[in-house]
């Protein structure tokens, strides 16, 4: 299954023990994606990820490399030609990248954001979903 992966669901990777942790390095998802914009914010959020999983700054480093073996990042130009439509799609501006490479590439979207389920164009999983899905 091909997914493409929100920031939020990312930000728990850096919890040793978040169950996005464990689906993203466990289980054999064929293929996890995510816009380019999505690693930019994480590593904005740099300070705050390093304070709530009580990470220094090279192990911040060593757990994003990790994270980068799982999921493939996408840049902007490789799904631009769906931002119009994502933008019909998206209950939020800020997401029209999650839901323009998802229209891309004919995947789900893996998210929290409940909002995300209000539309019938692209299938959303939470990680509860998944993990029953999975199991």
């Amino acid at each position: 299954m091909k997914l493409v992966v929100d920031t939020n669901v990312l930000f728990s990777f850096f919890k040793k023990e978040s169950k996005a942790r464990k689906i993203i390095s466990n289980f054999e998802i064929s293929e996890l994606v995510t816009p380019s914009f999505c690693i930019d914010e994480l590593n904005e959020h740099k300070e705050l990820i390093c304070a709530k999983s009580k990470l220094n700054d090279s192990e911040f480093e060593e757990v994003l490399d990790d994270l980068l073996i799982f999921v493939k990042v996408f840049s902007l130009s490789e799904y631009k030609e769906f931002l119009s439509k994502a933008k019909t799609v998206s209950p939020d501006p800020d997401d029209i990248d999650l839901f323009a490479l998802a229209l891309k590439l004919d995947c789900p979207l893996w998210a929290q954001e409940k909002a995300f389920k209000n539309q019938s164009v692209v299938k959303v999983f939470s990680t509860a979903d998944l993990v029953s899905f999975l199991a």
